[in-house]
């Protein structure tokens, strides 16, 4: 069985999330992920909000070549991904989008 951690034992992620509150207060709100499984990690996702997502490396300073990009569900969902350390903490980036349909083809008549 593994030690219970305290909550003192996440003050990393939870620094990291402070002062990203207080820098970057006015981009996109995210799902913020804390876990006791990876006490040093801080997990940022944007479901259906790629655009949200894109803004935040930019920020932070991660380059575009930095930010992965693979496709799941069948080619439907988006994924873009991206990782950095922020103040004491793993941040991951994660953000989620649909895949446009492709227009219909015209037939030529």
């Amino acid at each position: 069985m593994t030690k219970s951690l305290a909550l003192d034992d996440l003050s990393a992620p939870l620094r990291a999330l402070r002062l990203l509150a207080a820098d970057f207060g006015h981009l996109a709100a995210p799902s913020v992920e804390v876990s006791t499984i990876y006490p040093d990690q801080l997990k940022l996702t944007f479901y259906d909000d790629l655009s949200g997502f894109e803004a935040w490396p930019d920020a932070l300073g991660i380059g575009p070549d930095d930010v992965a990009y693979h496709e799941q569900s069948g080619g439907r969902t988006r994924v873009l991904s991206a990782s950095a350390d922020h103040a004491g903490a793993g941040l991951e980036l994660v953000g989620y989008g649909d895949v446009p349909a492709p227009a219909p083809v015209q037939s030529a008549t």
